[in-house]
Formats: C-alpha cells, structure tokens, sequence
C-alpha cells in the first residue's frame, strides 16, 4: 500500500477546535485516490460512489479532518464491518493525522500513535504510522526548487509508515493474521511477481548471422523475388517464451486458514501472467475465467461461487487424475511449472496418488508443492498423501507467510 495516497491536496490539521487555513481540495481528485486506497486494501468501492463522494466534497468543503471523514463514511463505507478497514486506510493515507475513535464519539480510547502535528524538518526516526510501528530511518531528499508535492509532505510520511508496518508482517504466519493484517498481506501478495523460465518454441524470426542458422524456405523466396540473380541469404533464430504455469489448489476444510491468502496469490497470476487455475476437494474445479477479473475481491467472489465443494473433504489423486485427463494431456500440463498447494491430506490411498504424480511428472517441467504445515515444528512429510507425492516433486516449499513466498517465485522462475 505504499502508493495509495491520493495525489489531492489534504487539509493541514488546525487548532484543537477551530477550522484552520485550509488549501483548496481539489475534490474528483481525492475522491478517485481515496477509493483506489480502499479497494487495494479489500473494500468494494464502486466508481458511483467516488463520485458521490466527490459531489458531497463540492458541497461540504473539508475544511476540519472530521467533516472529511464523516464525507468519505457516509458515501463510501457499506456495513458497519467495513469499518476498520476503512478507518485504518484512512488514517494510513491521510498520514495518521485522525483519530477516526475521537470522531465515533469514543473518548476513551487512546490516540492513534501518530497523530500528533508535526512539521516536515522532523528526523525520520520520528515517524510513526497509524499502526504505533516505528519506520527506519531514511534520508529524505531534498525539495526541488518548484516544490515537488511528491517528494514530501504528507503522502510521502504515509508511504513511510506503512513501509515499515508492512515489514512487520513478512514473517507472520498466515493462520495469525487478524482481519486487518489479511487486507495489508493480501494487497502486498497482489504485487509479487510470477514469472517461469523461458523455452524455445518452434516458431522462428529473422536473426543476423552468428549462431542462427540458415532460414533455407526464406532464402528461397528471397531468391525468387530477385528473379534468381541470388537473393540475400536469410537467417533465423528460435523464438523464446515463458513456459506455462498452472495452479492446482487445495481448499478443503484443512487449507482454509491460507485459501485466500493463495487465491489471491493465484489471481494475480492468472491476470498478469496468464497462468491457468484450478481448485480442488472432492472434486476439480477450473477457475481461470472467473479470477481473470481485474478486481481481485470480484475475482474471489465469482471463484468462490463456482467451486461448489468449497472446505470440503480432499480427493488428492482423482483430482489429479481429472486435471490430466481432461486437462494436462490436451497441452495445458505439458512443459508447463505446475504448483500444487496442498497439506497432502487425502481420503484417496498412497499408491493412487503416487499413481497420478506419476504421470503428471512425465507431462510438466517442473512440479512444485507449497504446503504452509511445512513450516511447523517438527513437521515430517509422513501423511500418506504428502509421502507419496513428495518424490515427483522438484521443489517443496511451506509458503506459510509473506516471505516465504519469496522462495515460492524463485522456484518458479528458475529452472532445474
């Protein structure tokens, strides 16, 4: 969430009960930068409502944080569970300078961390963001003569001190996570990048001379073009192109504390890269179209209603065995990195799942397995299903936090 502060001018914070000097707010402006806030950070916000917020900015200046904060709640928050979330993106994007408790007539409770007034000389050691965690330290350039808004002031305070909140949460297991932890996880997990290793497919192109070899059915039309009175000989090089990707994940009852961890992982692939999708518990599902959608919480919703079997038991083995029947034999499995996520637990025996690795090994490049139970203490792959699978596996990573996702994107980027 490092960019989602809005580019609009925010108001400065005034004396305790006046209406300070406020500059003028550009009002579509903040509306539009604030709602992309809230919907990178889980909340719907529809365009409508970021016009209505525009229209109510037009109507009730902001000249106090509280009359921005009640136009912004009004006009774009939907159900009071939407409320932390919002609070938080809130205080986030507008540098933590609202206590959005002092506002819901809660007294009481303490100040969020931050919300002091401060002046832009302050040390970065002294930056604190709404969620109490301290930054690291960092130089910050000088202003250009003109006066550059993005290169300082509040939006740049914020995206410090989320920076720093985000980092806390790397190596936090993804069962642990509170709601608001999920939103930030999910929006960090958006911006990996999956990218497999390049293959030489059949196609060829032009290529000067060197180590391309002689393109004799072009040479040929070249040569008659000229009439015989030899043509330029042509040469060609082997197209490359990233090798297919294809996703099989488990979301029985046992995954689903790292489902949407996963599906959101499995979204970004399938809309960036044009990866394939599949879930599976008592049966196999392909969710390909359904998590293309642009907007990631639009993408969960449509996967979520297709996948009927959603946290139900595991069959490992038939739904292997219907992926590559219906599926990996037709070209969607063959040369492609195939990640599996799975805790291996299965009502199908050891050697039907060893029977269906089997196969799916002779047809994909690379097999990957991400089991976030890896991570546990003592943890041994002794399940029948996770035994049996593990020697047709090239890579087996947990995949239980954020940076362990890290080595999930190396073992798919790099080849054997």
């Amino acid at each position: 969430m490092t960019d989602t502060a809005p580019s609009a001018a925010v108001p400065a914070r005034g004396h305790a009960g006046g209406t300070p000097n406020a500059p003028e707010v550009e009002a579509a402006a903040l509306a539009v930068g604030f709602g992309t806030a809230l919907r990178r950070a889980g909340l719907p916000t529809p365009p409508d409502r970021a016009a209505w917020l525009a229209q109510a900015l037009r109507l009730v200046p902001p000249s106090a944080r509280d009359r921005l904060y009640w136009a912004s709640r009004v006009t774009l928050v939907q159900s009071r569970e939407q409320l932390p979330v919002f609070d938080a993106v809130f205080a986030a994007v507008f540098d933590g300078l609202l206590d959005p408790a002092e506002h819901r007539g809660e007294p009481t409770n303490p100040p969020v961390t931050g919300s002091e007034v401060r002046t832009r000389t302050a040390p970065p050691e002294h930056r604190r963001g709404a969620t109490g965690v301290s930054a690291p330290a960092r130089q910050t350039p000088a202003a250009a003569p003109g006066g550059d808004r993005h290169s300082e002031g509040p939006e740049r305070d914020a995206v410090l001190a989320m920076a720093s909140a985000d980092e806390a949460l790397h190596g936090t297991h993804f069962a642990q996570l509170s709601p608001e932890e999920m939103v930030r996880v999910r929006a960090l997990v958006r911006q990996l990048v999956l990218a497999t290793p390049a293959r030489r497919s059949r196609r060829t192109r032009k290529a000067r001379h060197g180590n391309a070899a002689l393109d004799m059915r072009r040479t040929i039309r070249a040569a008659r073009r000229a009439g015989g009175q030899g043509g330029a000989l042509v040469y060609a090089r082997r197209r490359a192109r990233p090798r297919p990707l294809v996703f099989l994940c488990d979301v029985s009852a046992s995954m689903e504390p790292y489902t949407q961890i996963f599906l959101t992982l499995i979204q970004g692939a399938v809309a960036g890269a044009g990866a394939e999708a599949f879930v599976f518990s008592t049966r196999l599902t392909r969710l390909t179209r359904q998590l293309s959608a642009g907007n990631p919480d639009v993408a969960l919703a449509r996967a979520s209603a297709a996948a009927t079997d959603w946290a139900g038991g595991t069959r490992l083995a038939e739904s292997l065995r219907r992926f590559i029947d219906d599926h990996g034999r037709r070209g969607l499995a063959r040369g492609a990195v195939v990640v599996v996520l799975s805790d291996g637990w299965a009502q199908d025996t050891p050697d039907e799942v060893a029977a269906q690795m089997a196969r799916l090994r002779r047809l994909a490049y690379r097999i990957i397995w991400v089991n976030p139970r890896k991570a546990g203490p003592g943890y041994q792959p002794l399940v029948g299903g996770m035994a049996a699978a593990l020697p047709y596996c090239d890579e087996f990573v947990s995949g239980h936090s954020y940076g362990s996702l890290s080595q999930l994107a190396a073992a798919i980027r790099d080849g054997p």
